[in-house]
């Protein structure tokens, strides 16, 4: 088997378990649901347990039943479980939720043209898009009737997943570079009552001992909750139905921040969907953006290369992707690829400059890896790679809370607009 160069790496946390789709008395999966190697192909049982493919080490999709279908215009507000009929677990199932989902899609006239909409994650019960996955990521582990959740994390899904697991009665084990998460977030994460490991080195080392140390071992006490987890994607793939249900179709261009890469491929994964069960007429394209300093899927991207261009040592004022080795690098290359469209690169002074525009232009507040959106689109306009009469859409993953001390940055020393 061939397999992609750069996944490699992740065959030694492969692992075999099978627990079928009956837990006790609980129907976890719909008919039809499947798991699918993004690399080879290959086919396995819904299996929730299960985070790579058996056959080359890969990490797999969620593959939803042939007959999927939904009715656009249903009554009551905007959220991940109004979508229920578009995601994989079964219909006996009861959620852990906080009312994720229905975030604003706001217009931003003033920065970007009235054809440009911000959707702001950072309006989730915990202030980010994480809160689309871990709705259904601690569901499932709620069903599995275990001890709690574990997670690596540059702060969001720290804060993310602790709350979900206070709202299911879980524990959460969370691991966290030293001195590399934002305040906000790393206290969230306290108030929710999760136990916090700091490990020396960036995301990516925490992100490896999780997988060391739990995945690999087998761990059956601590359901994972990272983007390695297939099933937690699926929460994240309703963004791309909000905005569809709110504009009356798919935008020409969506604009996402890339840190470990799992939201724009769940993202793409959502609007593909869509596409293939006649719910919409187009797809968009996806537009990856990372900072200079930490971008190992741009240089991917625009170097050709076959194997993912590791950044040993990531550096950027925006925390949320500051990953140097995204375990999602293969989905988000594919997204981008299918959808015929690019991965963008934007500085730290930027980010900030993009941050201070959407604030005091637009009375949006979100965090330093949310406002890369803009700065990627800005660039994407310059570069051609857009056009400014296109409807596009940035995914702002996170509220300006999350990171106060980069807000200080910019009251400190404001850039000139």
């Amino acid at each position: 088997m061939n397999v992609p160069a750069g996944i490699q790496p992740f065959l030694r946390f492969r692992y075999l378990g099978y627990c079928g789709v009956w837990f006790g008395n609980i129907r976890l999966f719909k008919d039809g649901v499947r798991l699918r190697c993004v690399a080879c192909g290959s086919l396995h049982p819904p299996d929730p347990w299960l985070f790579t493919c058996r056959v080359c080490g890969a990490l797999l999709d969620v593959v939803m039943p042939a007959n999927t279908s939904f009715k656009w215009g249903r009554a009551g507000r905007l959220s991940v479980w109004r979508y229920r009929d578009l995601l994989p677990l079964a219909d006996g199932v009861e959620p852990v939720s906080l009312g994720e989902g229905g975030t604003p899609l706001v217009r931003i006239p003033r920065v970007a043209g009235v054809n440009v909409f911000v959707k702001l994650e950072g309006s989730n019960p915990t202030g980010s898009f994480k809160d689309r996955g871990m709705t259904l990521g601690v569901t499932i582990a709620r069903s599995l009737k275990i001890e709690g959740v574990i997670v690596a994390s540059t702060g969001n899904t720290a804060a993310s997943a602790s709350a979900y697991a206070a709202r299911a009665g879980l524990r959460c084990l969370i691991f966290l570079p030293r001195g590399g998460v934002a305040k906000g977030k790393l206290l969230q994460a306290l108030l929710h009552g999760a136990e916090v490991v700091e490990v020396d080195g960036f995301f990516d080392d925490a992100l490896e001992f999780v997988l060391e140390e739990y995945v690999l071992r087998g761990s059956r006490n601590l359901y994972p909750l990272n983007s390695i987890n297939p099933w937690r994607l699926e929460g994240q793939k309703t963004v791309a139905f909000e905005i569809v249900e709110e504009l009356g179709g798919a935008p020409d261009a969506v604009v996402v921040p890339v840190g470990n890469a799992g939201n724009i491929s769940a993202i793409w994964k959502g609007f593909k969907e869509l596409w293939e069960a006649d719910l919409i007429d187009r797809r968009p394209r996806m537009i990856g953006v990372q900072a200079a300093g930490a971008a190992p899927l741009a240089i991917t991207w625009s170097t050709r290369s076959r194997g993912l261009r590791i950044e040993e040592n990531p550096t950027t004022i925006a925390s949320a992707i500051r990953i140097g080795k995204p375990v999602n690098w293969v989905k988000a290359i594919k997204a981008v690829e299918e959808s015929r469209g690019a991965f963008i690169t934007v500085t730290d002074e930027e980010i900030l400059k993009a941050m201070m525009m959407l604030a005091k232009l637009e009375g949006v507040g979100v965090e330093p890896s949310s406002a890369a959106s803009l700065a990627g689109y800005l660039k994407a306009v310059e570069e051609g790679l857009v056009d400014r009469d296109e409807r596009v859409v940035l995914v702002a993953t996170g509220h300006a809370l999350k990171d106060p001390d980069a807000i200080k940055i910019l009251v400190d020393s404001p850039p000139r607009l």
